[in-house]
């Protein structure tokens, strides 16, 4: 009788696939080859092949595995994939699970760290115009670093030898690890939320040295943002002076050392005293030149004639009126003998005509004449007295000693002759004269200043 095979189904054939594979191929492998079809799904999981010049392999990543990746795999990327390879029973095909992702010929992180520059370049998050100017004098100065590592201490020793003034705040976050990055953006933006309240002039984030995945949380893009969104300024002082972080590309101010940020972050209070005490000098001299200048000017002021003899204008003014009122009056007293003679002379011809007709025209003429020589004198002398008043106003606003009948005096030093403004005018033991409203006189003596 004949021998019968034995029939397998679909799923049999892929379980003993499975079972061979796993049983002939290492449990791990790591393949080399280039990205293509790449897909990252929405779910998170990653779907791709590699490829070189004999063949294709199907992979899969998933996005647990993914979040550990820190640059962006794209087509045409030679990368090495470490995981392991199984079958996809479902679809009766093998597969390589990659669990592992990096980058061939270069590091994992040197290349997101290159891929991230050149996104944030591109987006205008390095611009020079984009950074905001760091205070001169600054007072309230918060740190984002770690309460236990010595960056902390390195810049508060910096900060107070230079600037003691300054009032500083430490917020504590993590400066490495899976977390730090978010909880590094995360007090940046709560900082700036709450600077209302908080009055802070200056932020600066700061961590010691280290390799590049120990500084690797200030090269997230999420740090970045947050960085360049501060309204804040932001000094940023990673590492040693050979590290470059994005932090340290995106900040408005970049410190080689934590210690170097103090330096960065305020003015050294030596220097501005100095600066101080020059102003001082140079003020003091202009001033004392200013005084001089015054001085002299008085003194001029008080030699001219005007001020020796205030009233020589009014003087001057009345006597001229005085004369205009002579010789307004003897031209009256001309015009009258003149109205009286040829009066006289008329007398005799009035006579011989109607003389109470005459007589009576010729009266109402003299009254008219009075009259207009009453009001041409009154204007002009009336004209005069308004001149005079307008004189003697003006010089009463030029009289220096007007003033002391509002309650104001005029101090002079007896020894020196001139007048006391401030206190360095006088010295123990000089005598004064205060003058007074209506020429009364004190006089005093310097005890003390």
């Amino acid at each position: 009788m004949p021998k019968t095979n034995k029939i397998y189904t679909v799923s049999q054939i892929n379980s003993l696939v499975k079972t061979a594979l796993e049983e002939r191929l290492p449990s791990r492998l790591t393949v080399r080859g280039q990205i293509s079809d790449w897909k990252h799904h929405s779910s998170g999981h990653c779907y791709f092949s590699l490829k070189d010049t004999g063949g294709i392999l199907p992979c899969v990543m998933w996005a647990s595995k993914f979040r550990t990746v820190k640059f962006a795999p794209e087509d045409g990327m030679e990368v090495l994939a470490t995981g392991y390879v199984d079958v996809y029973q479902v679809a009766g095909k093998y597969q390589f699970y990659a669990d592992r992702l990096e980058p061939a010929g270069v590091g994992a992180l040197q290349l997101a760290f290159e891929q991230t520059v050149a996104k944030l370049l591109k987006e205008g998050l390095f611009d020079e115009a984009k950074k905001k100017p760091l205070p001169l004098y600054p007072m309230r100065i918060g740190m984002l670093t770690s309460e236990s590592g010595a960056a902390v201490h390195d810049i508060v020793d910096s900060i107070h030898s230079r600037w003691p003034c300054a009032t500083l705040f430490l917020y504590p976050v993590p400066v490495q690890g899976e977390q730090a990055a978010e909880e590094i953006a995360h007090a940046l933006r709560q900082t700036n939320r709450r600077n209302s309240t908080l009055n802070l002039d200056i932020l600066i984030i700061a961590r010691g040295g280290g390799s590049l995945e120990d500084l690797w949380a200030f090269n997230e893009e999420i740090v970045a943002r947050a960085v360049f969104d501060s309204r804040i300024p932001v000094i940023s002082a990673i590492g040693h002076e050979v590290d470059t972080t994005i932090a340290d590309l995106v900040a408005d101010a970049r410190a080689s050392t934590p210690t170097k940020a103090g330096v960065v972050a305020v003015p050294d209070q030596q220097e501005i005293l100095t600066q101080l005490a020059a102003t001082e000098q140079r003020l003091t001299t202009q001033i004392r030149a200013m005084a001089r200048s015054a001085r002299q000017d008085l003194e001029i002021v008080l030699a001219s004639a005007l001020f020796r003899n205030p009233l020589s204008l009014v003087q001057d003014a009345s006597q001229q009126l005085d004369e205009l009122i002579a010789e307004l009056t003897d031209a009256m007293k001309e015009l009258l003998e003149r109205a009286r003679r040829k009066l006289s002379a008329s007398y005799e011809q009035v006579a011989r005509i109607e003389p109470h007709r005459l007589l009576g025209r010729r009266s109402v003429e003299v009254s008219e004449w009075q009259n207009r020589v009453n009001l041409a004198i009154n204007a002009i002398v009336n004209n005069r007295r308004m001149q005079l008043t307008a004189q003697a106003n003006r010089l009463t606003a030029l009289n220096p000693k007007s003033v002391l009948q509002r309650g104001y005096s005029i101090t002079t030093n007896k020894r020196t002759g001139l007048l006391v403004r401030t206190a360095e005018d006088v010295r123990p033991g000089d005598r004064l004269n205060t003058e007074l409203a209506s020429k009364n006189l004190i006089e005093s003596e310097v005890v003390k200043k």
